[in-house]
């Protein structure tokens, strides 16, 4: 997968700094989607998800009144089938602290499934007592998704809020403490790869 030309991240990244946030279609390839999604089924049926929940640590819950997803963190080193997304995530990185100096030093990531009948009520990307999630990505594997499916991401900005479909190859960028948003409730199966740029200190490490 070839790198997008600088100056379309230009403008992209001009755009995360007026809105803080930013919507990307085309993100990827077909035949990265192609793969992505496949690899993403294929796991979903050996059960390698488990239930989403709020919080970290111990104050760690899972509410179903909150969010009804499942997901299954990712891992590098393991899940090299994703390779292609990882280059995105990382050439990202590249141009956001060459343009925003957010000295982001890391990332994490995991496959999401909502189910049908699920959602993930309002909220924000910030745990209480860590904050080193700087940029939320989402990355969208929905083929065929039409008015009427339901899942969409509302997002809060001041006053006024934009709803934004889970389409295929759509790519969503946002400020981690910044962006309110929820996952609306969807009526069939919805797919994603989703996560965060992280602020990682030297010597520190952050549990997922």
């Amino acid at each position: 997968m070839e790198p997008f030309d600088e100056d379309i991240w230009i403008n992209w990244v001009d755009q995360l700094s007026e809105d803080n946030y930013l919507v990307i279609d085309d993100f990827i390839t077909d035949q990265d989607l192609n793969v992505f999604l496949s690899y993403f089924q294929e796991t979903l049926v050996e059960e390698d998800f488990k239930r989403a929940g709020i919080g970290t640590g111990v104050e760690f819950q899972q509410k179903v009144d909150v969010r009804g997803d499942y997901i299954r963190w990712l891992d590098r080193s393991k899940d090299t089938e994703l390779k292609d997304f990882f280059a995105r995530v990382d050439e990202a990185i590249t141009v956001l602290n060459r343009y925003c100096y957010l000295s982001l030093s890391g990332s994490e990531f995991h496959m999401a499934h909502y189910p049908n009948g699920t959602f993930y009520k309002r909220h924000l990307d910030q745990f209480n007592h860590r904050s080193n999630r700087l940029i939320s990505i989402i990355l969208y594997l929905n083929k065929d998704w039409k008015e009427g499916d339901g899942g969409e991401l509302k997002v809060f900005l001041n006053d006024e809020e934009r709803t934004i479909a889970p389409i295929a190859k759509r790519c969503v960028i946002m400020r981690s403490d910044k962006v309110e948003h929820e996952v609306m409730v969807t009526n069939k199966d919805r797919y994603s790869l989703t996560g965060w740029l992280l602020y990682q200190p030297v010597g520190l490490t952050f549990l997922a």
